[in-house]
């Protein structure tokens, strides 16, 4: 275990909705196991919060255990520099890290700066689109909705969809498949190509061919499969077909 810095700490639930007090087992049961695998010692060692003591091991304690209640009040604990063992004894606890966390100010700021910086990003990006490239992430994200609005109002969903998903929109910005993508949603709409056995296969839907093209792998998204597909030597003549079809 690491020296331990003195000083007050905060701990939050990671929840966003917290009850007005939640309270974490602070003894070690059989049904609530709280063990903590010493690496020097090659065991795992049955942990017990008690105020009273001068270890947070069960082995290390006497018999005058005083057990005190660890409660987070409105998803919050403060603790003292002074409360060197409760602190210890959060930061050992399996539940740190998934029902609660310590508040790092620093680490929060540096988290909330990447994600302005990737916002301003992402909606830069998404101003300086050219038209075409707008109606194809559109179509992607809206389906055929695209095609009964005008360019500001499209415009105005992306840059919307860029502030609320940085991410998500830069990634689609960098995804090579986005052409494939928006093509292979047309030919959907236009009844070019068409779904059976429960969107499992996928057959063309033209005048003179009705043959299948490809089964989907179970648990695969369907697009996705047929973008793959158009990356073998059998799905570009198919790709080759669609293009010239889709309108």
């Amino acid at each position: 275990m690491k020296k331990q810095v003195l000083k007050d700490r905060m701990y939050r639930l990671k929840s966003e909705k917290t009850p007005l007090s939640t309270m974490i087992n602070s003894t070690h049961s059989t049904s609530n196991p709280l063990l903590y695998f010493d690496e020097e010692k090659g065991i795992n060692r049955a942990m017990r919060y008690a105020k009273n003591q001068k270890s947070i091991f069960e082995d290390e304690q006497d018999k005058n255990v005083l057990i005190e209640p660890i409660i987070f009040e409105d998803g919050f604990l403060n603790t003292k520099r002074t409360d060197t063992l409760l602190q210890q004894f959060l930061a050992l606890h399996p539940l740190n890290g998934t029902l609660y966390e310590e508040v790092d100010l620093e680490r929060d700021a540096q988290e909330e700066l990447d994600l302005l910086t990737l916002e301003i990003d992402a909606l830069r990006l998404a101003s300086e689109l050219p038209i075409a490239k707008m109606e194809m992430i559109g179509r992607v994200l809206m389906g055929n909705r695209v095609d009964g609005i005008k360019t500001n109002e499209l415009k105005r969903d992306i840059l919307i969809y860029a502030k609320e998903d940085p991410e998500g929109f830069l990634e689609m910005l960098d995804d090579s498949d986005l052409e494939l993508e928006e093509l292979v949603i047309k030919a959907f709409e236009q009844n070019l190509i068409t779904y059976r056995k429960q969107k499992r296969e996928i057959y063309y839907n033209l005048k003179d061919n009705k043959k299948r093209i490809i089964t989907v792998p179970f648990g695969e998204d369907h697009k996705r499969s047929l973008i793959s597909y158009f990356k073998t030597d059998d799905g570009l003549e198919v790709l080759e077909l669609l293009e010239k079809k889709v309108k």
